[in-house]
């Protein structure tokens, strides 16, 4: 146990990291030392920020927090503390529950934490991180919060109405990570789509990625959790003409039934839906889309998901995401629909939807063989480099595998040929004169 060593675990998503990054910058100034997702913790101190979507990352979360309870129980860590989502949202009976953690944060109220240890909040560093991904890129958290009243949702009731950054908070921090290397930037937010509209009282993603887009050393941008009711058609200009806009797009539709559209509160129809994927093709061509289904809501009956089926065949979308229906306290649906669709069939539902989804992306995939396309380098393993295209997001798109026939540098771009396709990844060689 080393004396002034802070271990940050960070579960969730990457709002949630960003989060633990500023923390991280914060313990630095004070003179800790920090780990991030150690695979063996050694500081006196553990911070664990908390995920609580949906069930399967609640147990995640409180499982993480009972071993290390018991850890500080066990005299190998001295403090321990929890901040985020689950504890933003549950924090009195975590409390009871257990008693081992130092105490509970919030998801906006971990600044405290430094005070609490006797340690002074920088407000000069407020917008500096220390970064836990490669030195190359980073996830820019552009806003707060959630005004969509999604029935199966829970994050507006963790995380409150929507917040935007300003432009100009924004552009400083790229700037700053941008002088020091990165050269790649993941815009996220709740609900990109919604930016600007609390501060500018208008929808302003396409203005600010315009912005971004100008900023010097940023190579790659790439926009993630648009909403697909009241689309900003005036994205699809930026995305096509300013080449450090990733031809990518991550929107979440969740259903394609009218019926499950319309339980879910998603404030769309399916042929709205359509028209509108068809105008994002036609706008901006050759735009790789990333979307999310969910199966098993309340009400989804085999009609509704034979839907969806013809649905994602229609689309092809080229990167799919899927999770069950989770009851969330609080939500609409836990208050007005009965959890009625077996367990056994949402897993049969999901294991259909990503099958298909597999041969749908496994032929896209083989479309990409004998095509040169920019790569970038994220690491060294031992047979190969793995790399992206501008159609993959970090962690969870597509790499491309290529041989290590000589040296590459991690964070270069480099042209690749393709030379074969898997369901989910690509292979490729590259020749450097």
């Amino acid at each position: 146990m080393r004396k002034n060593k802070v271990d940050i675990i960070t579960l969730g998503c990457s709002k949630n990291l960003v989060d633990s990054e500023l923390l991280m910058r914060q313990f630095t100034a004070n003179g800790f030392s920090v780990a991030h997702d150690a695979e063996k913790t050694g500081g006196e101190i553990v911070v664990i920020n908390t995920c609580g979507f949906i069930e399967s990352a609640k147990e995640e979360s409180i499982n993480t927090i009972l071993r290390f309870g018991e850890a500080k129980k066990n005299k190998q860590i001295r403090k321990l503390f929890v901040m985020g989502c689950l504890s933003e949202r549950y924090k009195k009976e975590l409390e009871k529950l257990i008693p081992e953690v130092d105490k509970f944060y919030g998801k906006f109220n971990w600044k405290e934490l430094l005070s609490d240890l006797g340690k002074p909040y920088h407000t000069e560093l407020s917008s500096e991180r220390m970064l836990t991904t490669p030195a190359h890129y980073a996830y820019i958290k552009i806003a707060e919060g959630c005004n969509r009243k999604c029935a199966y949702c829970s994050i507006p009731l963790i995380t409150g109405k929507y917040r935007s950054r300003s432009m100009e908070e924004i552009e400083a921090e790229i700037r700053y990570l941008a002088s020091r290397g990165v050269k790649e930037f993941q815009l996220i937010a709740q609900d990109l789509t919604y930016y600007g509209i609390d501060i500018y009282k208008k929808i302003s993603i396409a203005e600010l990625t315009g912005r971004i887009s100008d900023i010097p050393g940023v190579e790659w941008i790439r926009l993630h959790y648009a909403y697909p009711a009241q689309f900003p058609l005036d994205l699809l200009k930026v995305i096509h003409e300013k080449n450090n806009v990733c031809k990518y797009l991550d929107i979440a539709l969740q259903h394609s039934s009218d019926a499950m559209l319309q339980k879910m509160r998603r404030h769309i129809t399916r042929s709205e839906t359509v028209e509108l994927l068809q105008t994002i093709r036609r706008e901006v061509p050759g735009i790789h889309l990333r979307t999310t289904m969910m199966v098993g809501h309340p009400g989804e009956t085999d009609a509704d998901f034979a839907d969806m089926l013809d649905f994602v065949r229609e689309m092809r979308f080229e990167r799919l995401g899927a999770f069950p229906y989770s009851a969330e306290e609080g939500t609409y649906s836990y208050r007005n629909y009965k959890d009625e669709v077996a367990p056994e069939i949402k897993n049969e539902r999901m294991d259909r939807l990503m099958s298909l989804q597999e041969q749908i992306a496994r032929k896209i995939n083989e479309t990409k063989v004998g095509q040169m396309l920019k790569v970038i380098i994220d690491r060294e393993e031992s047979d190969f480099y793995i790399g992206r295209t501008e159609y993959d997001s970090p962690e969870v798109d597509p790499e491309v595998l290529i041989e290590k026939t000589q040296r590459l540098v991690p964070g270069g771009f480099y042209a690749v040929k393709i030379t074969g396709a898997q369901s989910f990844d690509l292979l490729g060689e590259i020749n450097i004169k």
